[in-house]
């Protein structure tokens, strides 16, 4: 067995599940194994959610590795390079990130 996590967050709540699986689980089996998908409903696997291991995405079918933290993704509710164009249009300065350097 292997100790792995499970990962999901919506604005107003997150959700950490660990759990040990067999060598050889995939992301998928892991993320059914974990019960998030009863806590959240809305997740679709196979078409809105894309999923990865510490911030990298992965296909539902890549073995796990002991301590790998599976993230469930939300999808984007806008297109980052949509929102650039548009502020570039309208003359409004693009953020370089917190703490104002």
């Amino acid at each position: 067995m292997i100790p792995v996590e499970v990962a999901y967050a919506k604005p107003e709540r997150q959700l950490i599940v660990e759990l040990d699986v067999p060598e050889g689980t995939t992301v998928e089996q892991a993320i059914r194994a974990s019960g998030i998908l009863g806590e959240f409903p809305e997740i679709d696997l196979g078409r809105t959610n894309k999923v990865g291991i510490f911030g990298k995405v992965v296909p539902l079918n890549r073995a796990l590795r002991a301590h790998d933290r599976v993230e469930i993704y939300r999808p984007l509710i806008a297109d980052p390079k949509e929102i650039r164009r548009k502020r570039a249009a309208a003359g409004k300065p693009m953020k370089k990130g917190a703490g104002g350097r």
